[in-house]
């Protein structure tokens, strides 16, 4: 049975297919990106090999890892694959990212992890057509691999896309879903801020607690890395992860919401969220104004109603932003974060104003793969995978273990063992200064 959602989203898609070819034929498509809005060549550019769409840029401040990255990333396949039908179309590139299902669609076991106030997150378990793994099992000798949905907590066909992939890689993919989001019932009359990592490091503490010999890594999608980045700033060298990643990143959490975005992205968001939180009308009242709450026509006035016109402690737009810009700590962060963007994302906005390219010529732990064609998530291909960007952000992982397992041998870092009984819990991970220097 099709669900409404799924016919507001199929809706959206045929009238953006129909906006986009009256304005290719009244000559006015306009590319983002092919108008002098990407930076020039300047010192702290790498530059990697293309894409198939173009030239991808590395922009990172050089260090030993950045050089590591350069090469590892220069020689992949994952760069070089096939073109896409329509390079110039970020927008249909968006919108076969969100709704291409999954193939083959994945088994997935649930947990529930209770936080301290109460409240409920839920760990979904990604164990493969075939049951490749249990979600009951202890862990294993694959990295841990959690995967973050966007703000809206939609999981997207293209993220349980990369879930597969990590899977038959021998990761161990879960996604993280936050307080009733995607089905995690609502305890308590609270949901999850933009930027508030408090949740997500209850759940890194248990992943950690559940896997104590295996290597943590995250991943975001979309408006999702909002929340990664805030916690890799907040958390600083006790993050417990040993790389990260950010897929479309939405980097200033207010601008983004303020500027607005395309109709056919937000409204399926829009009624995704409505969707889920009418479940808990009864709880929320206590707490916000339902009916403001519902009757939301942007992400902005939701975001308003659920977090600022609240009943028991209202506060000021830019209060709010104050206590959740994704960067407010970027300073602080001490884990390598490789963000994947493309100069033509149709969501996040021109490259000019919405990448913080200052943030990665000065900090050692910031790379940014710029690409000039990709859409928002959509990094799309033909043949099997479908999306380079999995592929490259698998490879990164992959390189960076490849570097820490040289580094500890050229110095003779002491690693982890099994002495005949359980695992023993390493110390906590923490990146040396010479990695990035």
């Amino acid at each position: 049975m099709v669900s409404l959602e799924g016919l507001v989203a199929a809706a959206a898609v045929l009238a953006g297919l129909g906006l986009l070819a009256w304005r290719l034929w009244a000559g006015r498509l306009e590319v983002p990106g092919d108008r002098g809005e990407e930076e020039e060549e300047e010192e702290g550019i790498l530059f990697i090999t293309g894409d198939g769409s173009g030239r991808c840029r590395l922009l990172c401040k050089p260090s030993a890892l950045a050089q590591h990255l350069v090469r590892s990333l220069g020689q992949s396949a994952a760069l070089r694959g096939g073109r896409w039908l329509w390079p110039h179309w970020p927008r249909l590139q968006m919108l076969w990212q969100l709704l291409q299902p999954p193939e083959p669609e994945p088994a997935v076991a649930r947990e529930l992890l209770q936080l301290p106030d109460t409240g409920l997150v839920a760990l979904d378990w990604l164990v493969g057509a075939r049951g490749a793994r249990s979600g009951s099992g202890g862990g294993g000798p694959g990295s841990v691999l959690l995967l973050i949905p966007n703000a809206a907590g939609k999981v997207t066909g293209g993220l349980l896309q990369l879930g597969l992939r990590a899977l038959e890689r021998g990761f161990v993919p879960v996604i993280f879903n936050r307080r009733g989001h995607n089905g995690c019932p609502l305890t308590t009359p609270r949901l999850q801020p933009f930027g508030d990592p408090g949740d997500l490091r209850e759940a890194v503490t248990y992943l950690r607690c559940r896997h104590p010999t295996a290597s943590l890594l995250a991943v975001s999608e979309g408006s999702g890395s909002g929340l990664l980045l805030a916690y890799l700033g907040e958390s600083g060298s006790s993050s417990r992860l040993a790389a990260a990643a950010c897929i479309s990143p939405v980097f200033r959490g207010r601008d983004w919401f303020e500027a607005g975005m395309p109709w056919f992205y937000e409204w399926p968001l829009l009624l995704h969220l409505k969707r889920g939180l009418s479940r808990y009308v009864g709880s929320l009242a206590e707490a916000v104004d339902v009916d403001g709450l519902l009757g939301s026509r942007s992400l902005r006035e939701l975001e308003e109603a659920l977090f600022c016109r609240t009943k028991s402690r209202p506060s000021s737009w830019e209060a709010y932003w104050e206590r959740n810009e994704p960067l407010r700590d970027a300073d602080e962060a001490a884990v390598p974060v490789l963000c994947l963007c493309s100069a033509d994302d149709p969501v996040r906005g021109p490259p000019a104003r919405s990448l913080p390219l200052e943030l990665f010529r000065s900090s050692p732990y910031f790379f940014l793969l710029l690409t000039p064609r990709g859409g928002h998530c959509g990094f799309p291909r033909r043949g099997p995978g479908c999306c380079w960007g999995h592929e490259a952000v698998l490879e990164y992982f992959r390189a960076m273990a490849e570097f820490l397992r040289a580094e500890e041998r050229r110095k003779g870092l002491p690693r982890p063992r099994r002495l005949g009984g359980p695992a023993l819990e390493p110390p906590l991970f923490t990146w040396q200064r010479s990695y990035t220097r």
